[in-house]
């Protein structure tokens, strides 16, 4: 059941974030007079499908001085930490209930320094 409800909860963030990259390339190609991503299906709306499909399919980047564990945990921290930033957003998810949403992406956001360190 919880799994359930984080999948519900996830799947629609990250759909969102990939339609919010088309919309951000789009507007930057029409003000910087150039063609923007239309090429992949109608009007370019299969661009972020195309995006995931080459980011999965690249060889993997891992340094080759750094520790295996340490490495991986740092990925997941900054993946969680800007998957925690969307919890605010008014949407019906029963398990959470933020009144002070501004404040809890301000602390969110300050975690993510972290992951980079």
């Amino acid at each position: 059941m919880f799994t359930m409800n984080l999948l519900l909860t996830i799947i629609p963030v990250l759909a969102a974030i990939a339609f919010l990259t088309l919309t951000e390339r789009k507007l930057l190609g029409y003000m910087q007079l150039r063609e923007g991503r239309n090429i992949v299906g109608p009007y370019g709306l299969l661009q972020p499908f195309a995006d995931a499909v080459k980011l999965f399919t690249k060889e993997p980047l891992k340094p080759s001085t750094s520790t295996t564990t340490l490495y991986t945990i740092a990925l997941a921290l900054a993946f969680s930490i800007a998957l925690l930033q969307w919890t605010p957003l008014p949407m019906p998810n029963p398990l959470i209930n933020f009144n002070l949403g501004l404040l809890f992406i301000l602390a969110t956001s300050s975690l993510a320094v972290y992951s980079i360190l």
